[in-house]
């Protein structure tokens, strides 16, 4: 419980943690930011990360002087990039043991979820997932357990990932700063993980409909 009240403090107030952490660590923060977004979608058990608001808060500490976005942007795509290939290949090697087995640290509805994500969008939902809370974490390891072609998935993967990198630092570093967002950064994060997870939880009931369905 205390660890899921830390957790929850954090998300909702990651400006003010964010900034102690840079005041206590300072260069080694950046350290500490590659491994929340590489563990995002690098281990299967971690979807809930805040990923989103974790990059446009960075973002906006950056015009402060806090952290450079000219390191942030190239440090998080790699971290984001190498995620996702280490999830695909864990789908890929070890894939068949979470799907067919009640594995307690993967929930089935996100992998249903995620499930229904790539049978709507085919091979642009390695894309377009890296947008989407949770699936994001699952789609990669989805399409190692469905041996999809590795070139394709590189590609759509390296495209997403330096989209979402860039457009949330970028979101942060420019509309992070203006008055009306600045003084009300916990609205603002409340909002984007009401946008982010409204869009994963309509997939889930989408998944969950199609499923009775069938």
């Amino acid at each position: 419980m205390d660890i899921l009240l830390f957790l929850i403090d954090f998300i909702l107030h990651i400006d003010t943690h964010l900034n102690l952490l840079i005041q206590q660590y300072g260069i080694w923060t950046y350290l500490l930011l590659f491994l929340v977004i590489f563990i995002e979608t690098g281990a299967v058990v971690t979807p809930f990360l805040p990923g989103d608001s974790l990059l446009f808060i960075a973002g906006a500490l950056s015009v402060t002087g806090s952290l450079k976005v000219e390191i942030l942007i190239p440090l998080l795509i790699v971290a984001a990039v190498l995620g996702d290939h280490t999830n695909y290949w864990i789908g890929h090697r070890l894939g068949g043991a979470f799907l067919t087995g009640e594995h307690r640290f993967v929930k089935k509805e996100y992998i249903e979820q995620a499930e229904f994500f790539f049978a709507k969008h085919g091979s642009k939902a390695i894309f377009f997932a890296r947008f989407v809370p949770f699936v994001r974490t699952f789609i990669p390891f989805l399409s190692g357990v469905g041996q999809m072609n590795y070139r394709v998935f590189t590609i759509y993967e390296l495209i997403g990932s330096v989209s979402w990198v860039v457009l949330f630092v970028l979101g942060g570093y420019f509309f992070g700063n203006v008055p009306v967002v600045k003084d009300n950064l916990t609205l603002t994060i409340i909002l984007i993980l009401i946008v982010t997870v409204g869009i994963a939880v309509i997939g889930g009931g989408k998944a969950m409909v199609l499923k009775r369905k069938n």
